[in-house]
């Protein structure tokens, strides 16, 4: 039987999610050794070389969502207010401007390589199907009269936050939560019954 790793590959991605943070795109192996304590060899013998770091980050992040969002269908009491919080959720990591603006750049950077752009159209979906059900249930309990097909609902609020997280990157005004929470509760509300609209106003 192998024995168990002691450098588990979680402490490894956390720390190269440290690295970009705090240094944007120019992160070298050697900045997430240093985040994670461990020799530079030790990174590189376990994802080969950045580009395979980025992509099991990339991987991770695609399950970690899938799994996030599943949960959260799970416990939704409001399924409203839910749709709000779990994708406040998914990007609250970046409600700070220097970290929002170095994983901005990083993602520049993942767009400009197919199998990383490929990774980040599967997150952008895996987000998109996660909201499905708890916009299903919203529109099948009346509250979302105004609302588009639910396949198009979901698109277009991933859109709101992900736009939301880039335009506060630039002009950080007030914090990305707080942004986020009145952009996503402003369309939300165009499509909800009056009752309910007063009800997202108050919590924007």
């Amino acid at each position: 039987m192998a024995r168990p790793r002691k450098i588990t590959d979680e402490r490894l991605l956390a720390a190269a999610g440290v690295a970009i943070s705090r240094l944007g795109p120019g992160f070298t192996l050697a900045d997430v050794a240093r985040e994670a304590g461990v020799a530079v060899g030790t990174v590189a013998q376990r994802f080969t070389s950045k580009h395979g770091l980025l992509v099991a980050m990339s991987r991770t992040a695609v399950e970690g969502t899938r799994q996030g969002m599943r949960a959260a269908a799970k416990e939704a009491g409001d399924p409203v207010t839910a749709v709000i919080d779990v994708l406040i959720g998914t990007f609250a990591p970046l409600d700070d401007p220097e970290t929002a603006a170095n994983n901005l750049a990083q993602l520049a950077v993942d767009l400009a390589d197919e199998e990383l752009r490929g990774l980040l159209a599967e997150l952008y979906a895996v987000l998109e199907e996660g909201l499905v059900p708890l916009l299903d249930q919203a529109v099948r309990e009346g509250r979302l009269p105004g609302a588009p097909p639910v396949p198009v609902a979901a698109r277009i609020l991933t859109a709101v936050a992900d736009g939301a997280a880039l335009h506060w990157s630039a002009r950080p005004a007030g914090g990305l939560c707080d942004r986020m929470r009145a952009d996503l509760g402003a369309v939300l509300a165009g499509w909800c019954h009056r009752s309910d609209e007063r009800a997202i106003e108050e919590g924007m």
